[in-house]
């Protein structure tokens, strides 16, 4: 015991007197200076973005077809005429159901190449498709840096190579459609969304995303009411959340959309309301077509989700509990939808972010089978993604660059008409010319007439009637008529008599059905 106090004590102090130095240790691991952590997650943000809006730029080009009408009728058909003041409205616009917001987005950029001089109608088309790529590409990154800062470096990878190969993403991300921007719209308030352990949590930025969202299109509002839910339900001071966050972003966006609203319809019109009234009391989307209860869950989400469904029910039985309220969210919202007469695939784009989340850690979790299972994801959603985005239904816009060469005709005045079902074309906007066109129109009936017929089912009904019936004098008569292939037979003689001659035969589809047929035929009136 005398000799361990001996060699405690050295020089009359007690060596417990002297500060204790540690031995600085080298490694990595226990160095507080993280500079290079920094930079290398820099870097690797840097990469990220710069392949990413590559990637979606290559996407915007080498979609070249048409996929719904509402592409074109509910944003830059409205968007061409509140700018250059020719143009056509569907009745969706007259009947005051539709926000101004989205069209004026396009709008400013419609003004902008006006004052400038360069409105020539190669722009018009594709700067906003370039513009949504961009967006797109920003939601791929805020997806992948939520993520990142939740999971570790292999789920990251692999969730933003999902993302980034889904076949129905790579079809829709750069279209102009509401769908689209609300996906958009969505995914960015993901990444401020408060999941648990979340350190890009942030109220104020991603209620204003939703609120954006729902303003764009009201339905959007079915998917983040789960989410939502559940956060006022974890919220420790929800008084707060609902008067610092939800209650004034809410005033400020309402507010704004109704003032812009009622300044372009020239009268009080509150958008919400009657799409409410329009969709909920008269019913008016099932006009435009109905499904069965199990079209989502039978063929609908399979279709969208294509090659990543396995990985997804996989993933589910591996992805940590902080999840689960994605899970819910796509689980609810195909129910939501299911109820709904009128489906369609673009209804549910907005899930197809969150289950990619669960694809991520599917794959991240296989080992032998890792490199086939994403070659194979590769070349499944490949082909559906280059088929559909080159090939399937690109006749409807090719014949809109034929008549664009009418654009130079001053005798006689072109004189256009579209013999096909209502809306299958877009108009002003991809002609850039105020050429004299005219559609079959295809209003519903609100006024609660059982024996309402629209214009296009009457033609359809008795083609070759009516085209007899309305022009009833030479002089009346179109200079050109646009159809698809199935049709010819049915009017031959109307355009035999009058001396229609075919002058351009544009591919369409494959998989013609119904009145949509595999090619589209422009017939010219010879004098």
């Amino acid at each position: 015991m005398e000799r361990i106090r001996a060699r405690l004590h050295l020089g009359g102090k007690s060596a417990f007197s002297e500060p204790v130095k540690l031995r600085k240790r080298k490694s990595k691991l226990y160095s507080t200076d993280d500079t290079t952590g920094r930079f290398e997650n820099g870097f690797l943000g840097v990469n990220v973005t710069l392949f990413t809006v590559a990637f979606r730029l290559v996407n915007c080009f080498l979609v070249q077809t048409s996929f719904v009408p509402d592409e074109y009728w509910q944003s830059l058909e409205v968007s061409h005429l509140m700018v250059f003041k020719y143009g056509y409205l569907t009745w969706e616009w007259t009947e005051g159901i539709r926000g101004y917001a989205y069209p004026l987005f396009f709008a400013s950029m419609y003004k902008i190449l006006h004052l400038l001089s360069y409105d020539i109608v190669q722009l018009l088309v594709w700067l906003p498709r370039v513009v949504h790529a961009l967006l797109a590409a920003l939601a791929d990154i805020k997806l992948f840096s939520l993520v990142q800062r939740l999971e570790n470096p292999d789920v990251t990878k692999w969730t933003y190579f999902c993302q980034l190969c889904s076949w129905f993403t790579w079809y829709c991300c750069t279209r102009t459609l509401t769908n689209t921007m609300e996906t958009v719209l969505t995914t960015m308030a993901l990444h401020y969304y408060p999941l648990p352990g979340s350190k890009t949590y942030s109220s104020s930025k991603y209620l204003t995303l939703v609120a954006l969202a729902i303003l764009v299109r009201p339905t959007a509002l079915i998917v983040w009411l789960p989410l939502l839910g559940w956060h006022f339900w974890q919220e420790g001071d929800k008084l707060k959340l609902l008067t610092h966050h939800a209650f004034p972003i809410g005033v400020i966006t309402l507010g704004s959309s109704t003032l812009i609203d009622c300044m372009l319809y020239g009268q009080w019109t509150l958008v919400q309301l009657n799409f409410l009234k329009f969709n909920v009391l008269h019913n008016v989307a099932e006009f435009y077509g109905s499904h069965p209860w199990h079209w989502y869950l039978t063929q609908g989400f399979a279709v969208v989700l294509g090659p990543h469904l396995p990985f997804l029910f996989h993933g589910c039985t591996l992805t940590p509990k902080r999840y689960r309220i994605l899970l819910v969210t796509v689980v609810w919202t195909i129910m939501v939808y299911s109820l709904l007469a009128h489906k369609e695939f673009r209804f549910i784009y907005p899930v197809v972010p969150l289950c990619m989340v669960f694809c991520g850690f599917s794959l991240a979790s296989l080992k032998a089978w890792r490199k086939p299972a994403a070659c194979a994801l590769v070349v499944l959603n490949l082909i559906p993604a280059l088929y559909t985005g080159l090939v399937h239904q690109r006749g409807t816009l090719d014949v809109m660059s034929n008549l664009r060469q009418l654009c130079a005709s001053t005798d006689p005045h072109p004189d256009v008409l579209f013999l096909m079902p209502c809306h299958s074309t877009p108009f002003y906007s991809h002609i850039h010319c105020p050429i004299r066109m005219r559609f079959l129109q295809c209003p519903p009936d609100l006024t609660g007439n059982k024996d309402y017929v629209d214009e296009a089912e009457l033609f359809f009904a008795n083609p070759q009637g009516w085209l007899t019936a309305t022009y009833t004098k030479p002089a009346s008569l179109p200079s050109h008529l646009v159809f698809f292939d199935v049709l010819e037979n049915e009017i031959f003689k109307f355009l035999e008599s009058n001396r229609y001659k075919r002058n351009t035969e544009v591919f369409h589809t494959h998989v013609p059905e119904g009145r949509v047929g595999r090619r589209i035929f422009i017939y010219e009136r010879r004098l």
